[in-house]
């Protein structure tokens, strides 16, 4: 049975480093999520962008709480109430570069 693993990234430097982490997970096969809160992420480069579009062909996503992060990186809009849906439906949640 696959795991459901949240990566929650609120520093704009950790950011690539936990979709990394989620595509890496969802190549072994289990549903990973990726979550920024509160900051704003430069525009991502093409690198990203592909990591972005993998994690989604592999049935996770990127959310954010942020309006810029929506617009710039296409990351999926998700409120502080939705989020905390979600993670009811998490079995590990990772707070990943929580300085």
């Amino acid at each position: 049975m696959s795991k459901k693993v949240c990566f929650v990234s609120r520093h704009k430097d950790y950011v690539h480093d936990a979709m990394r982490s989620a595509l890496g997970l969802a190549v072994e096969n289990m549903y990973a999520y990726c979550t920024v809160l509160g900051v704003e992420v430069p525009a991502f480069d093409d690198y990203n962008k592909e990591n972005l579009e993998w994690i989604r062909d592999m049935e996770g996503e990127v959310y954010s709480d942020m309006d810029a992060n929506v617009e710039t990186n296409e990351m999926a809009k998700i409120s502080i109430e939705e989020l905390g849906q979600k993670m009811r439906e998490m079995d590990v949640i990772v707070p990943y570069g929580i300085v």
